[in-house]
């Protein structure tokens, strides 16, 4: 058992992006530029020390999921690196590294990515936190690994959860157990799982913006879709948005946002 108190990786990166966020709000309308500079440097002496810190290069490499409170990594292979990926704190050089290990057979069920490697001696198919598959920890992942340019796998996982909520009516649960696909026709359920649960009813969300590409830049809506082919076409009319209502429509890799007619 680690010794407390723990440093988590997911803080770090989560720590990072505020301090990013905020900085660009005091550039702007927070007109606090000193301020500005103060949190861009505070982020990337996080950044240094965190890749510095909790990067383990044993086993192709990938994050330890904290460091405790003697200063040792506590080195399982976990879904965090989804977290990290989604923040931005990794470097390019190592994203392929991250999504390498989430989407390795001992991470990816095939229904999403276990919270804990199957590699590791406490793993556990339903255990909480030890192995069962989350839809909206998987979100997060997928939205980090679009980050990064890794469409394709950040669809295989939005793919695998939408395709597992067939099994419950089209609501995700919490969670399901961590059993590899292809052991029963449906995903397992995980006993005591919250449906409805908040988290996981915005996953299907996340997964939507992923496949679109879509973000909001400089007063607009904009797409940079990759619809799989499983899914095919996507439309959404009267997304709200700066006060306004937008349509979005598309197909593959081609797509289009406009302003809704009023």
């Amino acid at each position: 058992m680690p010794v407390l108190p723990i440093a988590t990786c997911e803080i770090q990166g989560y720590t990072y992006d505020a301090k990013l966020r905020l900085a660009e709000l005091s550039e702007g309308p927070l007109d606090d530029p000193d301020l500005a500079r103060r949190l861009r440097a505070d982020a990337e002496r996080l950044r240094a020390a965190f890749n510095r810190d909790f990067w383990v290069e044993e086993r192709g490499g990938y994050y330890a999921v904290g460091i405790d409170g003697d200063k040792n990594r506590i080195d399982s292979i976990t879904s965090n690196m989804g977290h990290l990926l989604w923040s931005g704190i990794v470097p390019e050089e190592r994203a392929g590294q991250a999504v390498r290990q989430l989407m390795a057979d001992s991470m990816f069920s095939g229904w999403g990515i276990r919270t804990l490697s199957m590699d590791e001696a406490a793993y556990n198919p339903i255990g909480y936190h030890l192995g069962t598959v989350w839809p909206h920890d998987n979100s997060i992942a997928a939205l980090g690994m679009a980050r990064y340019g890794y469409r394709e796998e950040a669809n295989r996982v939005c793919l695998a959860l939408l395709e597992a909520a067939k099994a419950f009516s089209f609501r995700l649960p919490e969670a399901i157990a961590g059993y590899q696909r292809g052991r029963s026709t449906w995903p397992v359920q995980y006993p005591t799982a919250c449906s409805p649960q908040a988290w996981a009813a915005g996953a299907p969300l996340n997964f939507l913006r992923c496949m679109l590409g879509l973000d909001a830049i400089g007063g607009k809506l904009v797409v940079d879709p990759q619809v799989p082919k499983e899914i095919g076409r996507i439309m959404i009319s009267g997304a709200r948005a700066f006060g306004r209502h937008w349509d979005i429509e598309a197909v593959g890799s081609t797509g289009y946002v406009r302003l809704a007619e009023p």
